[in-house]
C-alpha cells in the first residue's frame, strides 16, 4: 500500500480542483450574492435551494442538513470514498502526479481503488466499440441500422458489442494491466468453477455514463437465440461505481439541455434514448433495469430547479407570453397495461415533482424509436409537445375501463379512479381532480368526495400544499444579485446583514454586537486580505463577546493569525478548518459562503465555467497568481476596517468602563488618577481610530 501522499501534492491538487465545475456536474448552481451560488442539496431531499457553494474560496455549505467543506470533503460524500481516495481521484482527473512518503512501498498501481474501476470500465468501452465492425458484430449492424441507426449514430452514442466467447474482454483487460479482482469488482466479469469470465458475451452494447462522462457501468441487448442469458437485457450489477437507482442513461449526453430548457424526457429503453436525440429531443433519458424512483427523482429534479416566486412555490406549469417557462418532466409510458403500471409506480414520487409531470403517449402504443421509424423525426417531437399532465393520464385511464352510461358502470369508475385522486397528497390539487374526475364519470360530488376520504385514511395519505408559503423564510439572494452596490445603501445594507444574522444556524440571535462579529469573522475568512494588520494585532478575546467567535479567534491564532499574501486560498481554508476542529467546521463552513454586503468583484461577475474556478489555467501544476489570496478592492477594505474599528472601539468602551467602575471604588488618590489617566488615552484612541476608518485615511 502507498504510504501518505506528500502535502505539496495535495495543495496542487486542491489548487488545480475547479470546485464550480465539479459541483455543477451534478447541480445546477445559480448566483446568490457575491461569488456565491446556490442549488438544491446532492446529500438529502429538498425543494427550496439551500446548498451554498462559493468557488473563490473552495468552500461549500448546506443550510438544510449541515454538511460543508472543502473541494475534497465534496468528492468524499459524494462518492462515498475516504480522504486519500478523493485526493487520488480528482488527481487522476486534473492529471497532477501524485508523490507518497519515502519508506513506504508503492502499491502495484497508482490512483485508487475507484480511479482503477472507472479506469477498466473505460478500457471495456474502447475494447466494445473496436468490436462493433467486426464481422462477428454484423447481427448488432443490423439491429442498430434496422432501427434507423447510422454507423455515425452509433459512433456518438457510444454502441459497441462483446464478443461471443468466455474471456475475451478478460484477457484485454489483463493485457493493459488489470487484476481479475478489479474486473469481478468493476462488473465486467464474474467467476465461474473454471476462472473468471466475461459477463457481457454476445450482445449490443451501450455505455452507462454519470453526467461528466465517466462510464459507469454497460447495458447489452441479446442478439442470439443459443444466448445462456434469457433476459433480453441485461446490466451492470450493482459495484461500488454503479447503482442502477441511481444512473441515467443518457444523462451525460442530455444533462446541459436539460438544465438550459429546464426538462427532462423519461423513456424506457437506450434505443429510445437515440431516437429521441436524433429528433431533436436532447432532454431523453432512460432507467436501466429498473423503473423510476425518488433517486431518479432528485437527479432530475437539481438539474431542473423548482419554480418559485417570492414566498410562493410554483410547481405547476407557467407560461408567459405564449412560451412555456416552467420545469416540466415527460414520460414516455406506453399505453398497455404495463405502461399504466408504470404511471402508477410514478405516483410514489413527491408532489411537487409529480405536479410538473407529464405523460406523452404515442397512437398505436409506440415507442419513441419505433414511432421515429415509422413517421419520422417531427412524430417524435409532437409526441413529447403534446404530453398530458400525469394525474390526468393515470385517472382518466383508471375510468376509460368502464362504462360509464350505465350506473354500475359510474361506480365501478368511481371505485376504480378515488384511491388514485386520494393519493394525491398536495390538498390544493386534491379537491380539483376529485371534481374533475365526478364531472367526467357523470355522478354527484358527495359521492367521489367520501371515496376519497374513505381511501385517504386508509393509506395514511400525508397532507402536503405545494402551493404554500415556505416555513422556511430564505431570502432570495439571486434577486439581489443585479443590485450593484448593497454596501453603499444603508438600508439595504443593513437588510443584509440582519438577513445572516436572522439565518444562520450556529447563534440564534440578532443584535448589533452580534452583527459586528459575525461580519468580522466573514471577512476576515473570505477576504483576510483586507484586513489591516496592526490593527488585528490589538484584538484580544476582551473584544468578542459571543462565545462561539471568541473560540473562532482564538482557532484563527492557532492556525497562526492572518495568513501572508501569498498563501494559497484553498491552503488558508484548510489550516483554519484544521485549527478549528470539527465543532468549528461547520462555521467556518457558514461564514465561508456567508454574502457580505458588498459589490460583487469585476472578477467575480459571471459564473465560472469548466476551468474558471480557483484551479483556471492549471495544466500539472497550478500558477501561483492562480491559487493565492485574492486582493481585496478598495470598498472591502474599507468595510474590513470599519468591522475592525468597531470591535477595538468596544474593546476601548469595555476597558473604560472597567476603569471608571474601578475608580467609584477607590478612595482619592494616586491609584485613582493613574485610572483617570488611562480613561483619557483610551477615549483619545477612540476617537483617533473613528477618525482614521470615517475618513478613509486607512487602505
Amino acid at each position: 500500500m502507498p504510504g501518505m501522499i506528500k502535502k505539496e501534492d495535495v495543495e496542487k491538487v486542491r489548487a488545480a480542483a475547479d470546485l464550480y465545475d465539479i459541483v455543477s456536474a451534478s447541480v445546477t448552481l445559480k448566483p446568490s450574492g457575491t461569488g456565491t451560488y446556490v442549488g438544491l442539496c446532492p446529500f438529502h431531499d429538498e425543494k427550496t435551494p439551500s446548498f451554498n457553494v462559493r468557488p473563490s474560496l473552495g468552500v461549500w455549505h448546506c443550510f438544510g442538513c449541515g454538511l460543508g467543506g472543502d473541494v475534497f470533503g465534496f468528492v468524499e460524500h459524494q462518492e462515498n470514498i475516504d480522504f486519500r481516495e478523493a485526493v487520488e481521484l480528482l488527481a487522476d482527473k486534473y492529471h497532477i502526479e501524485l508523490h507518497y512518503d519515502q519508506g513506504s512501498r508503492q502499491g502495484e498501481h497508482t490512483g485508487s481503488k475507484r480511479a482503477r474501476l472507472l479506469e477498466a470500465n473505460e478500457e471495456a468501452q474502447r475494447f466494445f466499440t473496436s468490436q462493433i465492425m467486426s464481422k462477428e458484430a454484423l447481427a448488432a449492424r443490423k439491429l442498430l441500422g434496422g432501427r434507423n441507426f447510422s454507423q455515425a449514430d452509433c459512433e456518438r452514442f457510444g454502441c459497441g458489442y462483446a464478443p461471443q466467447g468466455w474471456d475475451n474482454l478478460v484477457r484485454h483487460l489483463a493485457d493493459k494491466g488489470f487484476t481479475q479482482q478489479e474486473m469481478l469488482d468493476a462488473g465486467l466479469a464474474r467467476r465461474g468453477q473454471h476462472g473468471v469470465y466475461d459477463y457481457f458475451r454476445g450482445r449490443a452494447t451501450w455505455p452507462i455514463r454519470d453526467s461528466t462522462g465517466r462510464t459507469l457501468g454497460f447495458g447489452a441487448r441479446k442478439l442470439y437465440d443459443d444466448d445462456t442469458i434469457a433476459a433480453k437485457y441485461i446490466n451492470t450489477p450493482d459495484t461500488q461505481l454503479y447503482r442502477k437507482t441511481q444512473v441515467l442513461y443518457g444523462i451525460d449526453l442530455a444533462k446541459s439541455s436539460i438544465v438550459k430548457h429546464r426538462q427532462a424526457v423519461i423513456v424506457e429503453g437506450y434505443t429510445d434514448v437515440m431516437a429521441c436525440h436524433l429528433a431533436g429531443i436532447d432532454t431523453a433519458v432512460a432507467t436501466c433495469g429498473t423503473a423510476f424512483g425518488a433517486e431518479h427523482a432528485k437527479i432530475i429534479r437539481r438539474l431542473i430547479a423548482d419554480d418559485s416566486l417570492g414566498a410562493v412555490q410554483l410547481v405547476g406549469p407557467l407560461k408567459v407570453e405564449g412560451q412555456s417557462l416552467s420545469s416540466r418532466v415527460v414520460f414516455t409510458f406506453d399505453g398497455d397495461a404495463a405502461g399504466q403500471k408504470a404511471a402508477l409506480h410514478a405516483f410514489g414520487l413527491d408532489s411537487a415533482f409529480l405536479s410538473q409531470t407529464f405523460v406523452a403517449v404515442a397512437d398505436d402504443n409506440l415507442d419513441p424509436c419505433d414511432l421515429r421509424i415509422q413517421r419520422g423525426n417531427e412524430a417524435v417531437r409532437a409526441l413529447i409537445d403534446s404530453a398530458r399532465p400525469l394525474y390526468d393520464f393515470v385517472i382518466d385511464t383508471a375510468i376509460d375501463r368502464f362504462d360509464t352510461q350505465y350506473a354500475t358502470g359510474q361506480m365501478g369508475a368511481v371505485k376504480a379512479a378515488a384511491p388514485l385522486i386520494a393519493q394525491i397528497r398536495d390538498r390544493s390539487l386534491l379537491d380539483l381532480y376529485t371534481r374533475k374526475a365526478t364531472r367526467r364519470i357523470g355522478v354527484d360530488l358527495d359521492i367521489m368526495q367520501r371515496e376519497v376520504k374513505q381511501a385517504r385514511r386508509q393509506y395514511n395519505v400525508r397532507d402536503e400544499d405545494a402551493y404554500a408559503p415556505r416555513r422556511r423564510q430564505q431570502v432570495r439572494i439571486e434577486e439581489r444579485a443585479d443590485r450593484d452596490d448593497p454596501y453603499a445603501n444603508p438600508a439595504r445594507r443593513r437588510e443584509l446583514e440582519h438577513h445572516d444574522a436572522a439565518n444562520q444556524t450556529y447563534f440564534h440571535i440578532d443584535d448589533a454586537v452580534f452583527i459586528c462579529e459575525q461580519q468580522f469573522m466573514a471577512t476576515l475568512i473570505q477576504i483576510p486580505r483586507a484586513i489591516d494588520r496592526e490593527w488585528f494585532a490589538q484584538l484580544t478575546l476582551a473584544n468578542f463577546m459571543t462565545p462561539v467567535f471568541r473560540t473562532l479567534f482564538q482557532a484563527i491564532a492557532a492556525a497562526g493569525g492572518l495568513p501572508t499574501d501569498d498563501t494559497p486560498q484553498g491552503l488558508w481554508m484548510h489550516n483554519l478548518t484544521k485549527a478549528g476542529g470539527p465543532m468549528l467546521q461547520s462555521v467556518i463552513d457558514e461564514l465561508a459562503v456567508m454574502p457580505l454586503p458588498l459589490p460583487t468583484p469585476p472578477n467575480q461577475q459571471s459564473a465560472p465555467g469548466a476551468g474558471e474556478g480557483q484551479g483556471a489555467g492549471v495544466a500539472g501544476a497550478p500558477g501561483v497568481a492562480d491559487v493565492q489570496l485574492r486582493e481585496p478592492t478598495q470598498g472591502e477594505r474599507q468595510y474590513a476596517s470599519e468591522l475592525l474599528a468597531r470591535l477595538l472601539d468596544i474593546g476601548y468602551m469595555r476597558r473604560i468602563g472597567a476603569a471608571r467602575r474601578r475608580m467609584a471604588q477607590l478612595p482619592d488618590g494616586e491609584e485613582k488618577i493613574v485610572l483617570l489617566g488611562s480613561i483619557t488615552t483610551l477615549e483619545t484612541a477612540r476617537k483617533d481610530l473613528q477618525a482614521q476608518v470615517y475618513n478613509n485615511t486607512v487602505g
